[in-house]
């Protein structure tokens, strides 16, 4: 599957760095994967719809549907299924422009809960490499 993730601004902080840094690497064993680090100053619908192209775009989002991994395995086989390239768009400090929000195919949620930007980067990563092991039947997901 290819997965594109799409951010406004990098991880900053050290442990941030880091987790980016382990599950980057521990993911890209499943699918092909790639990064856009988008300037802060440009988080705006042009240059993120131009980063995203055609893909299929999933809006990380509070308001979105929140999901178990094993839910998020299957929703991740779907997409696979369709062949299209999958990407994760993760804004700013302020959250994606409202365009973006209601233009994206999907709109998912880590919870609530407020995060601050870095951890929400690690987060996506973890959640979809555990999503990626539970679809290869491998024993991360304990």
């Amino acid at each position: 599957m290819k997965i594109h993730i799409i951010t406004i601004g990098q991880p900053k902080l050290d442990y941030a760095r880091q987790g980016w840094d382990e599950y980057w690497q521990r993911l890209k064993h499943y699918h092909d994967i790639r990064v856009t680090h988008i300037a802060d100053k440009h988080n705006d619908t042009e240059h993120i719809l131009e980063a995203a192209g055609s893909s299929y775009t999933i809006a990380l989002e509070i308001e979105g549907k929140q999901f178990s991994s094993p839910e998020l395995a299957q929703f991740l086989e779907k997409r696979a299924l369709d062949g299209r390239e999958v990407s994760f768009l993760i804004g700013g400090p302020d959250g994606l422009p409202d365009e973006i929000r209601q233009q994206a195919n999907y709109q998912w949620s880590f919870g609530r809960l407020t995060l601050p930007h870095d951890l929400a980067m690690v987060t996506l990563l973890e959640a979809l490499y555990r999503a990626s092991t539970i679809n290869a039947g491998q024993p991360y997901h304990r």
